[in-house]
């Protein structure tokens, strides 16, 4: 029997007012432990499911009003401003940081910001050899009964965030997607724990762990956890685990944070992550969603 989440059903048009105090009340006690941008994330899927039909129509006047600017600056310098739908903005931005990544690894000396730029420009522009190069992955979630058209649910844009059911369904039917559609049911095939028989998982039980934690653990964190690294809880000298329950994606910067002085990553039973800064100040990350219902 399937359920719908509150606030995800059709209903008549709400007075913008009336909406906005809606998302106020439910927000009431959220603030705690959230830092502004995963604030961000919860108020905009909170709008979603409180007035969908109204995000959906932002959504498409969001789409219709996509441009591209330029700002010239100081010194020979200038910079582009565009603002696009957002699962065309984390395609680019996946594409230029794996081409990064590979020249990264071939012992380029360039900063990272430097090369992705680079490799924006050599798109852009064309250079020899970019010809025949395989798409980023980018993953899109979608529960079964939305993807049917049975349910309105919310999708999600891993490293984004909640995207409207329509904007999951065009991406999940598009015949020339680029993107990974997930579709969150029982799937056969999963990776099975390896105990402490491995240091480092297998491709099975990476992309496992990329589709099911979607983003880097740490709180407030966006990057698509298929461009982390995958962290042990309990330190393997430690005797943890190289396993579903034990491991966790966290982003380079974030990965190396967590053994500087006065920075301390908790996880307790329930896989939420906890993260105290050296000033302590702490910052909760739920683990991730399994369903909808």
């Amino acid at each position: 029997m399937s359920m719908r989440l509150p606030g995800c059903s059709r209903r008549p048009h709400v007075h913008p007012r009336g909406v906005a105090a809606e998302v106020d009340s439910l927000l009431a006690g959220r603030f705690e432990n959230r830092n502004p941008p995963a604030l961000r994330r919860l108020v905009n899927s909170l709008l979603m499911r409180v007035d969908p039909d109204g995000y959906e129509r932002r959504r498409q006047e969001k789409m219709a009003a996509r441009r591209l600017e330029i700002r010239h600056g100081d010194h020979g310098s200038s910079t582009l401003f565009a603002e696009l739908p957002s699962d065309r903005a984390q395609a680019l931005y996946a594409a230029c940081d794996r081409d990064a990544l590979a020249k990264k690894r071939q012992g380029d000396k360039r900063t990272m910001d430097q090369l992705r730029l680079d490799a924006l420009v050599e798109r852009c522009l064309g250079s020899h050899g970019c010809a025949g190069k395989p798409k980023a992955q980018i993953f899109v979630h979608i529960d079964l009964p939305t993807l049917l058209g049975l349910r309105d649910n919310p999708g999600e844009l891993a490293g984004c965030g909640d995207i409207s059911p329509e904007m999951a369904r065009a991406i999940a039917f598009d015949a020339d997607s680029v993107w990974n559609r997930i579709i969150d049911e029982p799937m056969t095939g999963l990776p099975v724990d390896l105990g402490r028989e491995n240091y480092r998982p297998p491709s099975a039980m990476r992309k496992y762990l990329h589709v099911t934690h979607r983003t880097c653990s740490m709180p407030g964190c966006n990057r698509p956890a298929q461009y982390t690294d995958l962290d042990h809880a309990q330190a393997w000298k430690d005797g943890g685990g190289t396993d579903k329950a034990n491991l966790r994606p966290l982003c380079r910067a974030h990965h190396v944070l967590r053994d500087e002085p006065g920075w301390t990553f908790t996880t307790n039973d329930t896989g939420t992550l906890t993260v105290t800064t050296p000033n302590g100040r702490s910052y909760t990350e739920e683990p991730p969603r399994t369903g909808f219902a």
